[in-house]
């Protein structure tokens, strides 16, 4: 089935290289120029709307909680694609239509609220998993996004330190 690529694009895109080189790279991989939506972006409605479209979001160097509107959802990050060195695509699709072979990535985005604790952070490890992007919350406590290849350790090593665990956004 044909994937129907849409490039969300939250800045300007007048003379915005990343911008540009985001669309040469979609263009490349897919055959196809996607569409670009700017402005407000409803995920699991377009997914809804449009079961066969691949999202290709961007995550800048200062982007923070990009990844909090998939946590629940049926959206699911599929892939990464380096832009440059301040800007990367996360490649999202509805998780009804990923292909298995979509799914099945190494790199597991692992998403979990902690207490900053010594504890915690002697127990995990850069084997078990890295922290990718990390919110303070008005409780004390930090949702935090990690890149990790076992699922399975990265959740003991949650439950022995007393943190929770929200949820696999996808994998790549």
């Amino acid at each position: 089935m044909k994937q129907f690529p849409i490039l969300y694009w939250p800045r300007k895109t007048t003379a915005d290289t990343d911008y540009q080189l985001a669309r040469k790279v979609i263009n490349s991989a897919t055959g196809v120029m996607p569409d670009v939506l700017t402005g407000d972006l409803d995920l699991m409605g377009i997914l809804s709307a449009n079961p066969n479209a691949t999202v290709y979001y961007p995550v800048f160097c200062e982007s923070t909680g990009w990844w909090g509107e998939l946590l629940g959802g049926d959206a699911i990050v599929i892939d990464k694609m380096i832009i440059s060195p301040e800007c990367q695509l996360m490649v999202i699709e509805s998780e009804r239509t990923a292909t298995k072979s979509a799914r099945s990535g190494k790199n597991q985005l692992l998403a979990a609220e902690i207490r900053p604790t010594s504890g915690f952070f002697k127990k995990m490890n850069s084997g078990i998993a890295t922290v990718s992007d990390m919110l303070a919350t008005d409780a004390g406590t930090i949702l935090a996004l990690f890149t990790g290849k076992s699922q399975t350790q990265f959740i003991n090593i949650l439950e022995s330190t007393g943190n929770s665990y929200l949820g696999c956004i996808g994998r790549y």
